[in-house]
């Protein structure tokens, strides 16, 4: 398959977001300390050091959340069986990644300090989000192209 650079950063985007469901689905085997060190909301720790439901059904959905995404990704690209609603997923991914990317621009601003964590992933989501802005762009151009 020959795919376009917009096209091979959508798969990019996609392959991330699976990695990160990965990730979010291994907190719930490794525990507490994982959820701590993912900088889980203070809930989602307590949750997982009491045993309650909260803390591996909302990981779950998160991380259902992301394989979405990657589905949507793989889909728009032709990897997979086209299913429903790509263009508007493909956006709204697209605005929802870039935004939690742009999260970490108050950190730079704060006397609070520096969190290492917080740059890094915000970061790779911002790519992501470009990711999808791209991959929206060439699927929309597809469209046109077919119509």
């Amino acid at each position: 398959m020959n795919f376009s650079v917009k096209a091979k950063l959508l798969i990019s985007g996609g392959v991330i977001a699976s990695a990160a469901a990965i990730w979010h689905l291994l907190c719930i085997w490794g525990g507490p300390g994982w959820f701590a060190f993912a900088r889980a909301p203070g809930q989602i720790i307590d949750s997982a050091e009491q045993g309650t439901l909260l803390a591996p059904v909302g990981t779950v959905i998160v991380a259902a959340l992301m394989f979405a995404c990657t589905v949507f990704a793989f889909s728009a690209v032709g990897l997979i069986r086209k299913v429903p609603l790509v263009k508007p997923a493909l956006i709204t991914i697209a605005v929802l990644c870039t935004a939690r990317g742009l999260i970490a621009i108050p950190t730079f601003v704060t006397a609070a300090g520096v969190d290492i964590w917080q740059i890094v992933a915000s970061t790779v989501w911002l790519y992501v989000g470009i990711c999808f802005i791209a991959g929206s762009v060439e699927y929309r151009n597809y469209l046109k192209s077919i119509i």
